[in-house]
């Protein structure tokens, strides 16, 4: 992206669609841990009914860049929760200060 001749938007996704709660499940049983136990549901910030499918489409990227999602979203979400529980440790360490 960076090494195009000419800046230009491009959409990184993998295609796939899931749920806030497919995510949660899958964050939680890497750390096994039952997502209900430590998760409150509110209402108020549920999508609005008139969304019925959000998916990425990377073709451009794919098609311009020769860029193809390698990473499952299991696998996605693995990752993730791994960096922040190396980042707790740092901070926790007092490698790091976190700012909000």
């Amino acid at each position: 992206m960076l090494q195009q001749p000419q800046p230009d938007d491009y959409v990184i996704a993998t295609n796939e669609t899931h749920s806030v709660r497919e995510f949660v499940e899958a964050a939680f049983r890497h750390v096994n841990l039952d997502w209900r136990r430590h998760v409150e549901i509110d209402p108020r910030y549920f999508r609005p009914t008139e969304v019925d499918l959000l998916i990425g489409d990377a073709s451009k990227a794919k098609e311009k860049l020769g860029w193809q999602a390698r990473t499952r979203f299991v696998d996605l979400v693995k990752l993730m929760v791994d960096a922040d529980i190396e980042l707790l440790k740092a901070q926790r360490a007092g490698q790091v200060r976190l700012t909000l």
